[in-house]
């Protein structure tokens, strides 16, 4: 079934996009502790959150360990603001834009797979195509869902 092709491609390139997000983050983290050396605690919850992510299997694992992740970036850039020294890096803001930029890709990326997901789930549950679907083991697909904490209004504050 070509839908099986589509979600595997668009499944590939969640986690390339997430791979991506994953390989900056030690130099981001390397860019914050030479400025907030006593943060400890917070270059290690990333430092976890990034390993969980990149050692999570299928869109049920990857979405909550990415939503580790996002935890742990935000608590590193609520640091980052108390460095002016730091934000004003250019090292940083290039970390920054390119983090940025990934996210937007992996929201992209989510999205193409959860509409490729709900195609091939509407098709395997409408007759015909659902007594082809059951007599071969087609079974539904994984959604990659959001958690209450991303559903949640983004306050900025200055």
């Amino acid at each position: 079934m070509t839908l099986r092709v589509r979600i595997k491609e668009a499944w590939s390139q969640i986690d390339v996009q997430l791979k991506r997000r994953a390989d900056l983050i030690p130099n981001l983290v390397e860019s914050v502790k030479s400025y907030a050396k006593h943060e400890k605690e917070v270059f290690e919850n990333v430092t976890k959150a990034r390993s969980v992510l990149m050692s999570a299997r299928g869109p049920h694992e990857k979405a909550q360990a990415d939503n580790m992740l996002t935890g742990a970036l935000k608590s590193l850039f609520a640091v980052a603001e108390a460095y002016p020294n730091l934000r004003a890096s250019e090292n940083f803001q290039q970390l920054q834009k390119e983090l940025s930029d990934t996210e937007d890709k992996v929201a992209y990326s989510r999205q193409f797979y959860n509409s490729v997901v709900m195609e091939y789930n509407t098709k395997i549950i409408v007759f015909p195509n659902s007594m082809i679907a059951a007599q071969f083991g087609f079974k539904s697909e994984e959604f990659f869902a959001a958690n209450e904490e991303e559903r949640k209004k983004v306050e900025v504050k200055f």
